[in-house]
């Protein structure tokens, strides 16, 4: 049985026209000759044109067809494209609202939606903008308050507080920033972005490496990329004391793993910490357990270039976090 649409329904036709016009043909032949032979014991040759006919009724019940099963399959066809070219690009025409009634009414549903989602995430964006300032501002001003405190232990305590509130806020920006999907798509130099974080890491005395070449330049969002691979690293010379980042690059996918030498994540968690706001370490303290973000964020990015996050043990002790990344998808 075929697996498309367009393939059953012309199996279907087909089977259909052809069983209905051999029926006809075998009631339409001489019955009394077909009696006759039946009564001698054997059956009768069919007539020579028979095979003709056949044939030809196979070529035209095909043909045609094809070319209904064509016309009902093609709204679905062109609803199948509007959709990938509407996740790709905000900004994708609307559907033709023609033909058939219920290709008319799907083509207006899918009109309808895609303007909600246009509306949807335009005031998210203009809510993201107004949060960034309208947070930031009184943070700004609770910390120069701050300084005018006498007691130094208080002090210090509530820049601790602020410091812990700005860290939160700029994480869920830094978040939803990257679902927001509306910085353009271009060449990325990965070899060169790949090491520039293996260098700020050493130049602050953290163990990183890197091994492996990019074979290509990769297309993609630069910022949801750096911000994914600042994040998988951070988590690596943080709770695993280095950072060892391979390359696997062939012409369909590019393949980054980033590995550390800590105690690793246990099993039955590794699914669900790439969720917001999940944090497996319980202190509840920035310094060391952040804001549980970080691995939603990378696995975000990954996901918006049709790729994944994987999460893994590895067998001589540590994580590896590897970032999957289709050439073909971008």
């Amino acid at each position: 049985m075929p697996r498309s649409l367009f393939g059953r329904l012309t199996l279907i036709l087909v089977g259909g026209l052809l069983a209905a016009q051999i029926a006809s043909m075998w009631l339409h032949m001489d019955e009394r000759a077909l009696l006759m032979q039946q009564s001698l014991g054997h059956l009768p040759d069919l007539p020579s044109h028979f095979g003709r006919h056949l044939l030809l009724t196979v070529v035209a019940v095909i043909a045609v067809s094809l070319v209904a099963v064509r016309l009902v399959t093609r709204p679905l066809q062109k609803l199948a494209a509007a959709a990938d070219a509407f996740g790709d690009d905000l900004a994708s025409p609307p559907l033709p609202e023609t033909g058939p009634t219920e290709t008319r009414r799907a083509a207006e549903a899918f009109n309808r939606m895609q303007e909600r989602l246009r509306r949807l995430i335009a005031e998210r964006s203009r809510a993201l903008a107004a949060v960034s300032h309208d947070l930031r501002t009184p943070l700004t001003r609770l910390r120069l308050r701050a300084e005018l405190v006498d007691d130094e232990a208080l002090r210090a305590q509530i820049n601790a507080d602020i410091d812990d509130m700005q860290a939160m806020v700029e994480s869920t920006l830094d978040y939803l920033r990257g679902l927001r999907e509306s910085e353009p798509v271009r060449s990325i130099d990965m070899e060169a972005l790949l090491q520039s974080l293996v260098v700020d890491q050493q130049a602050l005395g953290h163990a990183a490496t890197l091994t492996g070449e990019v074979v290509a330049p990769y297309v993609g969002r630069f910022s949801a990329l750096k911000r994914a691979l600042d994040n998988l690293v951070d988590n690596a010379v943080k709770y695993g004391q280095s950072a060892h980042l391979a390359v696997a690059d062939d012409a369909e996918t590019l393949r980054i793993s980033i590995e550390d030498q800590g105690p690793g994540i246990p099993e039955a968690d590794l699914a669900r910490v790439v969720e917001p706001y999940v944090r497996l370490e319980t202190s509840r303290s920035r310094q060391t357990g952040g804001v549980g973000l970080g691995l939603a964020i990378a696995r975000e990015a990954a996901q918006a270039h049709g790729g994944d996050l994987r999460l893994e043990n590895r067998p001589q002790g540590g994580l590896r976090a590897t970032l999957i990344l289709p050439r073909t998808a971008a």
